[in-house]
């Protein structure tokens, strides 16, 4: 199924039955500020382990979330004030920062090292769904079983169609990865550069 929302304002109706969907355990392609997402409710593990087939992902390497604001964040992750105002100049935005997740993340999506990676991008469909949930959802950018990045919502339907409950057709995005940022120990480390700036840490 397809759902048209509107980037600029999302309608709520539609909105409501995305977190629906999500809230039955369904998986989603959703638009973002950089590539089209994979997602799903974080507190859903089947929903999340059928992500994890879906990308043919090793569990020992868990997804992102997208959180809506800073506040969010501190829910899910231990925010130091380094963190906190690194964060608060650049989110949202197309950044993915690694952080200490708290308890309240399920053990899936945290590493060895009980850490997490953090999005909240500047994308108000993505960020209406988490407000409206109520809780983080899965981010994984939409690629085919090779890796390969599908980016556009035919190509999404015809690899992924089968595997999804939903696509939400948002318009088009820019189709470039996430600057990745470690902020562990309040030592900036770039993971990967990608469509966000990173010369603030360099």
């Amino acid at each position: 199924m397809i759902l048209e929302i509107n980037p600029q304002n999302p309608q709520k109706r539609l909105i409501r039955r995305t977190v629906e969907i999500l809230r039955n355990g369904g998986i989603i392609a959703y638009p973002t500020d950089t590539y089209y997402g994979i997602g799903c409710d974080i507190l859903n593990k089947k929903a999340i382990e059928r992500v994890y087939q879906l990308k043919r992902r090793p569990k020992h390497k868990p997804f992102s979330f997208i959180c809506s604001d800073l506040k969010n964040i501190s829910q899910y992750a231990q925010v130091t004030n380094y963190a906190y105002k690194t964060m608060k100049r650049l989110l949202p935005g197309p950044y993915t920062f690694i952080l200490e997740g708290s308890r309240l993340v399920p053990k899936i999506m945290l590493t060895k090292r009980k850490t997490a990676g953090i999005r909240v991008p500047d994308h108000t469909i993505c960020l209406a769904i988490v407000r409206e949930l109520g809780h983080p959802i899965l981010s994984t950018s939409a690629t085919d079983p090779t890796g390969a990045i599908l980016d556009s919502l035919v190509a999404i339907e015809e690899r992924l169609g089968h595997a999804l409950d939903l696509i939400i057709d948002g318009g088009p995005v820019v189709s470039k990865p996430s600057s990745v940022v470690s902020l562990i120990d309040d030592v900036p480390e770039i993971i990967r550069e990608g469509e966000g700036d990173v010369s603030v840490f360099l």
